[in-house]
């Protein structure tokens, strides 16, 4: 059996047919029991959060310390600090150095990281081969010219900002690295699933996807909290799911294909059993023809794409939120408001009115997207958990307290589940639904 860092027992690694590598119990799991729990290979912050989380532990706190020579990062006390300073030593000095020109992406600081870690086990073991990194896939050969391009740019901005500090492998291993963390890396996200930063957990890692997961991951400080979101048996594979599970069947395996380099042939990918709900069409009087319905589907694609590329664009969000209102009027006269790509727009507006603190516009697109996601969405959906969450959050900023309070006892229903009982979300929510009733 393989030994997991921070399992509890009941795990074993074997080779999945079609799959490679992969995981499965020996034991029976039942929902929301904790499977492992891993602390991450290496983890950074995301740049947009420091001051609000610890560079060390990533945990969330009103007076943290800064970094007296930087004054970027900051942390709980001196013992976050000391025990981030081998990998916060990469960045500390450059960025008094570069000052505004101080750019690299997340991934790229995470990469410097990784490489940082690897040295320091090399200096301990002596060996030149680290395994935690070195099985997890990469796909190298599979990436195509946009994300080679865009590999070689990382790669670039690796020389330019930590060269000075890291001893870098040649070019063609950084090319590997890179395309292990973009297959391998996993988003350290919040509550409300607002992005806190990137990490790598090599164990995480061995599991693979599945539209019908049978796992959940969940974040605990730096650590990945792998939890049962179905009843498993002996032998059972464990599965999480790589991607949003919202999209009907076509749309998840494109994103499997870009991001993955594989095509998932589980039960729902091959029954297409909601395709038919998630792409809802209006009711009337005369059916709209296939051709229209077609239409309107490359359309929604069409804006979907186009939003992305705009979202990370400053200072435009009352352009963005005139994006999505029209195309919701274009969308709702073919589509049902429960119409994935109706549901994926309204998200967006809500978000966006949440950030120009138009509170009632944002529960009035969430009020519309509840149920959909409520019936869309597996069991113990965090997006499900998520959005009770931020309309919890907004019925309680405007004194609409009984309904916030019913907001929150939904999302910690999920929770529960996926974070377990004794999780800091839950004992803050509890804390905060205390001080109301």
């Amino acid at each position: 059996m393989m030994q997991i860092k921070g399992s509890i027992g009941g795990l074993e690694r074997f080779d999945s047919p079609g799959k490679g590598r992969g995981l499965r119990v020996t034991r029976p799991f039942k929902v929301g029991e904790l499977l492992f729990s891993s602390p991450a290979y290496a983890c950074v912050l995301s740049v947009k959060e420091r001051g609000c989380y610890c560079e060390f532990c990533f945990t969330r706190k009103e007076s943290l310390a800064r970094c007296g020579k930087c004054k970027k990062a900051f942390y709980c006390n001196a013992k976050c600090q000391k025990g981030d300073w081998s990998f916060h030593k990469l960045e500390c000095s450059a960025m008094t150095a570069f000052r505004e020109n101080w750019c690299p992406s997340e991934i790229s600081r995470l990469v410097a990281r990784i490489l940082a870690k690897k040295k320091t086990q090399k200096e301990r073991s002596g060996s030149e081969k680290i395994l935690t990194i070195g099985e997890m896939q990469s796909h190298v050969e599979d990436v195509d010219n946009e994300r080679r391009e865009m590999n070689e740019a990382e790669i670039a901005a690796l020389h330019r900002f930590y060269s000075k500090h890291l001893e870098l492998p040649d070019h063609k291993d950084l090319l590997t690295l890179f395309s292990q963390v973009a297959c391998n890396g996993f988003t350290i996200e919040d509550d409300e699933l607002s992005h806190l930063g990137t990490a790598i957990y090599p164990d995480v890692a061995l599991i693979n996807h599945s539209c019908l997961p049978s796992v959940i991951v969940t974040y605990n400080g730096t650590s990945a909290e792998v939890r049962a979101v179905q009843d498993m048996k002996p032998g059972d594979e464990v599965l999480i799911s790589y991607i949003d599970l919202l999209y009907p069947t076509d749309d998840r395996n494109n994103r499997l294909r870009e991001t993955y380099y594989f095509t998932c042939d589980c039960k729902e990918c091959k029954s297409k059993s909601k395709d038919n709900a998630k792409l809802k069409v209006r009711k009337q009087s005369d059916p709209i023809e296939q051709d229209v319905i077609s239409n309107m589907m490359r359309y929604a694609r069409k804006t979907v794409r186009e939003f992305r590329a705009l979202k990370g664009i400053k200072n435009i969000l009352h352009e963005l939120l005139e994006m999505c209102e029209q195309s919701l009027e274009e969308m709702g006269a073919v589509f049902d408001d429960s119409n994935v790509y109706m549901l994926h727009m309204m998200y967006q507006a809500m978000g966006i009115c949440i950030h120009m603190q138009d509170a009632d516009s944002a529960i009035r697109y969430g009020e519309k997207i509840l149920k959909p996601y409520s019936q869309l969405y597996p069991p113990y959906s965090l997006n499900v958990s998520s959005m009770y969450l931020k309309l919890g959050r907004l019925y309680m900023g405007l004194e609409r307290y009984s309904m916030g309070i019913s907001a929150f006892k939904k999302a910690m229903t999920i929770m529960e589940v996926a974070h377990g009982k004794d999780h800091l979300y839950l004992t803050e929510l509890r804390k905060d639904m205390d001080f109301f009733m």
